[in-house]
């Protein structure tokens, strides 16, 4: 596996990592870990953004590997963040499939459509037996199957299961970027999502350092 493919959502998620990094054009980079050549991309938000990146890694980069990155949500108490974990699964809630990553070790994490609400992030985890949530994960692994590449995937936590967060799904515009000046203006209005947001911040920069250390140990065990 000489050249990889890293699909995040947000160049926050990538910061860490790219850092150093040649910057081809807007929100993609080019460098090394381990013995590998590595393109990274901030695509959007959701399964079309993350589509759209991928196969724009795959004409302009050809490679050997496609790679989910970023961040994930906390569906239960059992995990934390700013944790980095691998996945070994992952789960398409809108059709039921189902992608086998090439850890062998991992956590199964589930993809939606939409940001998990609150009040919905029991009831995800119990049908799906998941812990984890993301919006991306999901396209990624599709495509990689359709051209028999392998996938892999490797998420931070930045929020967890009893943070109390707005909508994000309200600002989240139609090209998958978040419109992050409304979403701050909106948490300011509401003192309730002080707390929770000050730890997202935080535990987001957290989750985005350990990544990187992940993604090194795992490349260079599968080299």
């Amino acid at each position: 596996m000489k050249r990889i493919g890293i699909i995040a959502a947000l160049s926050g998620e990538l910061k860490p990592l790219v850092r150093g990094w040649q910057k081809r054009e807007r929100n993609v980079w080019v460098g090394r870990v381990a013995d590998c050549e590595v393109a990274a991309v901030a695509g959007g938000i959701g399964a079309t953004a993350a589509e759209r990146a991928a196969e724009r890694l795959l004409t302009e980069f050809d490679p050997e590997a496609l790679v989910s990155y970023g961040w994930t949500g906390a569906l239960t108490c059992a995990v934390k963040p700013p944790t980095a974990c691998a996945i070994s699964e992952v789960i398409d809630a809108t059709s039921g499939q189902p992608y086998a990553t090439k850890c062998a070790r991992g956590y199964r994490l589930i993809t939606l459509d939409r940001v998990a609400g609150p009040n919905e992030k029991r009831g995800l985890a119990e049908k799906y037996q998941s812990v984890l949530v993301d919006m991306e994960a999901a396209a990624v692994a599709r495509i990689a199957c359709a051209r028999n590449i392998p996938f892999y995937c490797f998420k931070g936590i930045s929020d967890g299961y009893n943070d109390q967060l707005p909508d994000f799904s309200r600002f989240i515009d139609g090209a998958g970027q978040l419109r992050m000046a409304s979403l701050l203006a909106h948490a300011a209005a509401h003192p309730k999502y002080w707390p929770s947001m000050q730890r997202l911040g935080k535990n987001s920069r957290a989750a985005a350092t350990a990544l990187v250390g992940l993604l090194e140990e795992c490349i260079k065990e599968l080299s």
